[in-house]
């Protein structure tokens, strides 16, 4: 073979003209594209650069119309009357934190928060248990009916929970759980059991049999080997389910409307909140429907921004198994 030729030995060619030489092991720019990469000859960007630039700049616009509002109605918050129509887009001149101590004493809204608190957080321990139960036997046993049951659960996702209120609220009323927070704890479940046991057993069967095989043979139970092996393995996909059911439990406003309607004190947060659109509409106490709006949606910006990780995790470990 004969040896590469130096440029700079090149007929015409001086030292200042001639290219850099590649180190060894490293490949020079392939003929035809010049040294910058992602781009041809001619100086056009390629297709992929292209196509990623304009997806980023999609997620951006949509990033802007969602955090743009958001960041608004808090801004708003702390604003009086007169700053939210004289400058909307303006900072406030002062925080005005008084807004939301009228917020949450005088529309009551941290007794609904409150509410909401106790009534979702023993919901959400439920329906976890109940359905990853559920999800796990459906997904690992194989025993007459189980498909039924399965598609049983799958079809209790597309029945509107409006053609259920009211026979649901007589069962309420007959079994005296209208305006407690067991009946609503009781019937949040049972809301949201279809989609978690929908989403567990498909992620349940996605998890190595050899484990639960090898806790079996150990001689651990099928109890224990549910609790102590294979839940905790499951982590992902109850953490993504289960801000799913927190944050569909949290907004709920059908359900605590029809079968919270005789004490004011048992209401839930979505329920004040439009009480307090009503009543501060009138009054045109803007900056405490701003305030109350924020302490209704704080929650749930937190279970977004705290677990954003796991729900991500949780969604494509399926696809990953």
């Amino acid at each position: 073979m004969s040896a590469q030729k130096d440029p700079a030995k090149l007929p015409g060619v001086t030292k200042e003209q001639a290219p850099a030489a590649a180190p060894p092991g490293v490949p020079g720019p392939r003929r035809g594209q010049g040294g910058e990469g992602g781009t041809r000859a001619d100086g056009t960007a390629s297709e992929g650069t292209v196509l990623n630039v304009f997806s980023h700049g999609v997620l951006v616009i949509w990033g802007l119309l969602v955090t743009m509002p958001l960041l608004w109605a808090v801004v708003s918050s702390f604003k009086d009357d007169s700053e939210i129509f004289g400058s909307p887009w303006g900072l406030p001149s002062v925080l005005h934190f008084d807004n939301w101590s009228r917020a949450w004493d005088k529309a009551n809204m941290g007794q609904y928060f409150l509410n909401s608190l106790i009534i979702v957080g023993g919901s959400l321990v439920g329906t976890m248990l109940l359905g990853a139960m559920a999800a796990y036997v459906l997904a690992r046993f194989d025993f007459p009916g189980n498909r039924f049951l399965y598609f049983l659960f799958v079809g209790g996702m597309g029945f509107p929970v409006i053609l259920a209120l009211v026979p649901l609220f007589f069962v309420m009323k007959n079994m005296a759980l209208l305006d407690t927070y067991h009946g609503l704890i009781l019937v949040y479940i049972a809301y949201s059991l279809p989609f978690t046991v929908f989403f567990l057993s498909g992620f349940f069967k996605t998890l190595p049999t050899s484990v639960a095989e090898a806790a079996l043979i150990d001689g651990a139970s099928h109890t224990r080997t549910f609790f102590q092996v294979m839940l905790p393995m499951a982590k992902p996909g109850l953490i993504s389910v289960g801000i799913f059911n927190f944050l569909g439990q949290w907004n709920q406003y059908l359900l605590p409307t029809v079968l919270n309607v005789g004490d004011p004190d048992k209401k839930m947060l979505t329920q004040g909140l439009v009480a307090l659109a009503v009543s501060q509409g009138y009054k045109g106490d803007w900056s405490g429907l701003f305030a109350g709006l924020t302490i209704a949606m704080l929650p749930v910006l937190a279970a977004y921004i705290i677990f954003q990780r796991q729900v991500v995790a949780g969604l494509t470990a399926g696809a990953l198994k």
